[in-house]
């Protein structure tokens, strides 16, 4: 599994392609953003026929990092439906994979805008976790330090050999971490948007997320 270090409030981070986030000396894994259930709610509000595969595919991911971190503590930072109807509307195999993956580990559910987290699975229902020195919480708040959030689905825009493309990524400074997006079906909102320029210092870096992640300063990439 590659990854990549950086340092926050003097804690060590890694960031995993996959776009969680394992925090060693507390034995957790934080993931952000799953939106399960997504194409359940695209479909009940009318919208287009995505493939279901969106809980599948995200608690496979999960899954896997779990078992190669081995992670005690777990933390899903926010929207971890798409909202409380597509919660209810999990099929039981979904349910029963979560309360599998739950066993036998602390698991914290932090409040989102999409929903409050799943009130009928088990685990804490917070809306932020302190941790000294961090704090964990779905939206960012200016003028904090050693913050780790969501929300907002970073991504930027790198340069492959063949050509350019866009890819989820975590955003860190000196101050904070934001996570992407951890579900399938999620988009992206590009780092030099104003909502998250606005928030991370000119020193900022990217960590994109995929098989090789890489660390990239982003004042070096694409708007």
């Amino acid at each position: 599994m590659k990854t990549v270090e950086f340092s926050l409030a003097g804690e060590t981070l890694t960031a995993l392609g996959s776009g969680a986030l394992w925090w060693g000396a507390h034995n957790l894994l934080c993931v952000s953003d799953l939106h399960l259930g997504k194409s359940e709610r695209i479909l009940r509000k009318g919208g287009g026929h995505l493939p279901p595969y969106d809980v599948q595919d995200t608690l496979i991911r999960l899954e896997n990092d779990l078992r190669q971190t081995g992670a005690e503590n777990v933390v899903c930072l926010g929207d971890s439906f798409d909202d409380l109807a597509a919660a209810d509307a999990l099929p039981e195999q979904a349910t029963d994979w979560i309360l599998r993956l739950q066993a036998g580990r602390r698991w914290v559910w932090i409040e989102g805008n999409h929903d409050p987290g799943p009130l009928d699975l088990p685990g804490s229902h917070l809306a932020e976790l302190l941790t000294p020195p961090l704090t964990f919480r779905h939206i960012a708040q200016p003028g904090q330090s050693g913050e780790i959030s969501g929300h907002y689905h970073p991504k930027i825009s790198v340069q492959t050999r063949l050509r350019r493309i866009s890819r989820p990524a975590f955003l860190f400074d000196s101050d904070r971490v934001i996570l992407p997006a951890y579900g399938t079906y999620t988009g992206g909102l590009r780092s030099s948007d104003p909502a998250l320029a606005g928030l991370m210092r000119r020193t900022a870096y990217a960590i994109t997320t995929g098989q090789t992640p890489r660390m990239i300063s982003l004042s070096q990439t694409a708007t």
